[in-house]
């Protein structure tokens, strides 16, 4: 009888131990408890408690299994949802220099955590970089490409307000490798390839980053096609810009007929030359799309792993006028004074202006070809082209997203090109772009499902970049702050 009380007496202790939660206190952590993960890699997992400590993600488990101690600063995630940290793909500190200051607290208040400089002078955005490393719970993680590398004559030259100095005009072989050589001593993430380069140039800028372990991003130029770029090792392109010419039946002559205006333009500045070959090649182009042409091209694209990061918002301007919305117009308030009336005024008489059918047919191509490339597999990454037309640094990527949705990506693939695609495109996807223990606490609480509708990426209850916790109260005072600044 002894025998089966101690038996019963143990079982007991043994049932009791394996459903009892474990009482844990995390000295200096964030608890998050009993919120819905969306997780770019795993899915949705529910009820769960996220612990977060020393700038990572220190313990994720359902929210029974972990009883957190009252003395932890705990987070109520009951009815809300927790991803990753957004990345903004394409950004530019240098575009509005009197923005760049405002850029950061405009990125955090709308949980981008990370962001992806795409062109402008090394050492004016190296120092925003320096800063951000110097201060990685304040600030996104910049990742940065130095200026365009283009041709003569050179687009972003400085020649007006819409052409900045963005780019270096290189006029030779040689020219290519001081300048690469000269970037890679002030440490580049990347580089980045313009328009106006000769083959031979793109050929070894192309070269010099294999030989140095940098990634390739940009425009094909204007002297090649996009196969031969991409056969190259272009590790991703822009805007998908230049793809149209690449995808037309008459896409060779097309080719012929660039190279011969790029000798007779020499003498032209670059964004007009540009420009004029745009004029003269995209709308016959979009006329004379070719679906057996561009299946091929997109093949190439996905055997090369080339990379596409859309701007959507930005390619589709004028049909999709972002800038009308209410959001975007409060929006302005938070930019320097100049540029939010500039912004207002510009943006207000755009709503006028006519759309040629001809811009309704490029934006008809770039929906098209967005879903296109998706549905072939090619890796997308969201980006915005940010400050550029009336982009609001921040905002802007949650237009985006809200694009690609629409141009055919689930909710659920439109959240893994802002957080997890970046992250791997870095080859950072142990430390960033999903919610796992280790990685860096980069992340954003939501109010609302942005699985149901991508736009509840909005509704931003928190903001956590390397584990510093921003709250509503937080948040709004940044916003408070731009604003008094004017």
């Amino acid at each position: 009888m002894k025998q089966i009380v101690s038996f019963l007496t143990l079982l007991g202790i043994l049932v009791n131990t394996s459903c009892k939660p474990e009482s844990v206190m995390f000295e200096k952590a964030i608890c998050i408890e009993d919120i819905t993960i969306i997780d770019p890699i795993d899915g949705v997992k529910e009820h769960q408690t996220v612990v977060l400590k020393n700038g990572k993600i220190h313990r994720i488990a359902n929210r029974e299994k972990l009883l957190l101690s009252p003395e932890n600063t705990l987070v109520d995630g009951k009815g809300k949802y927790l991803i990753p940290g957004l990345w903004d793909a394409h950004v530019h500190f240098a575009y509005i220099e009197e923005l760049a200051p405002r850029m950061f607290d405009l990125f955090l208040v709308h949980g981008v955590t990370s962001v992806r400089d795409t062109g402008g002078k090394v050492d004016f955005v190296k120092k925003w970089k320096d800063l951000a490393l110097a201060n990685p719970t304040d600030a996104p993680r910049v990742m940065m490409a130095g200026p365009l590398l283009d041709g003569e004559p050179n687009v972003y030259d400085g020649s007006d307000a819409r052409h900045p100095q963005l780019s270096v005009g290189l006029s030779s072989v040689d020219a290519v490798i001081e300048n690469v050589e000269k970037l890679i001593s002030k440490e580049v993430d990347l580089l980045k390839a313009y328009e106006m380069l000769s083959e031979a140039q793109f050929l070894k800028i192309m070269k010099l980053a294999k030989k140095n372990g940098l990634k390739v991003t940009g425009h094909v130029p204007l002297s090649m096609d996009v196969i031969t770029a991409s056969n190259a090792g272009m590790n991703s392109m822009e805007h998908m810009r230049n793809l149209e010419l690449s995808c037309a039946s008459n896409s060779d002559e097309l080719l012929q007929e660039r190279k011969e205006m790029l000798l007779a333009g020499a003498d032209d500045t670059g964004g007009a030359l540009r420009a004029k070959i745009h004029k003269a090649q995209q709308e016959t182009a979009i006329a004379n799309f070719d679906e057996q042409r561009a299946n091929m091209v997109l093949s190439v694209l996905k055997e090369n792993d080339t990379w596409q990061i859309p701007t959507l918002a930005l390619n589709t301007f004028f049909s999709g006028k972002h800038y009308t919305r209410e959001t975007f117009q409060e929006s302005y308030d938070y930019v320097p004074d100049s540029i939010g009336r500039y912004w207002k005024e510009r943006s207000i008489a755009l709503t006028e202006y006519p759309i040629s059918d001809f811009r309704k047919a490029y934006d008809e191509w770039n929906f098209k070809m967005v879903g296109k490339v998706h549905e072939k597999g090619i890796p997308i990454m969201a980006g915005t082209d940010t400050p550029i037309a009336f982009l609001t640094p921040g905002l802007s990527l949650h237009e985006e997203l809200a694009v690609l949705v629409k141009a055919g990506l689930s909710p659920f693939e439109a959240l893994k090109a802002a957080t997890v695609n970046p992250a791997r495109y870095f080859d950072m996807k142990d430390e960033l772009g999903a919610i796992q223990e280790g990685m860096w606490a980069d992340l954003v609480i939501l109010n609302a499902d942005p699985l149901k509708d991508i736009r509840n990426t909005t509704l931003i209850h928190s903001v956590i970049k390397q584990g510093k916790l921003y709250d509503q109260k937080m948040l709004s005072a940044k916003l408070d702050k731009l604003k008094k600044m004017n």
